[in-house]
């Protein structure tokens, strides 16, 4: 039989490893619980979590999981996402605002690593709160990607009218207070 090669879909990567314990009549029974988060670098990602008996029988079962469970995320030409969104996981809350082109990935830790790995490059990411927790951070993070939304033609037309106007009153301020200073 010839195996045939898969060619690997999705990048992934280890956000955590933690040895969780639990008490039997004979003792502790430990085990591991990962943290993965896989991506194509080109608007979709997917985090996972498992637990198993070794390091290794842990992330594979993660990697697994993470697969099955990716999220299209919408990015607009700039490298950027569409609007500004929170999202709240437990007690993580996060934060993802858009950004100009060449401002690069301003994002520390677990969101940094999710938008790196969704393809995103422009991008300024908050951790609201006070948790460390790995696992929320990366749940709270995927659900505001989930929550984006790629604005519809009218909206967009809508968008560049509503720009236009503020740029206009921009202008007249700025005449009326030169022409203040003249005076």
């Amino acid at each position: 039989m010839k195996k045939t090669e898969t060619k690997k879909e999705f990048d992934s990567e280890v956000l955590s490893i933690s040895r969780v314990e639990r008490m039997t009549g004979g003792g502790r029974r430990l085990r591991f619980r990962t943290l993965v988060i896989v991506g194509d670098k080109r608007g979709r990602v997917g985090a996972g979590t498992a637990k198993g008996g070794d390091v290794q029988e842990s992330i594979e079962k993660a990697t697994k999981k993470a697969q099955r469970s990716v999220v299209r995320v919408p990015i607009s030409e700039s490298g950027t996402i569409p609007h500004e969104v929170k999202a709240k996981y437990g007690a993580a809350t996060v934060l993802l605002k858009p950004q100009t082109e060449g401002r690069g990935l301003v994002a520390g830790g677990t969101v940094r690593t999710i938008c790196s790995m969704a393809g995103i490059v422009n991008i300024s990411g908050k951790i609201l709160g006070n948790t460390r927790n790995k696992l929320n951070n990366a749940k709270a993070t995927i659900k505001a990607l989930e929550e984006l939304r790629v604005p519809q033609k009218s909206e967009k037309v809508e968008m560049e009218e509503y720009t236009a106007e503020e740029e206009k009153k921009e202008e007249k301020s700025e005449k009326s207070e030169k022409e203040n200073k003249e005076e």
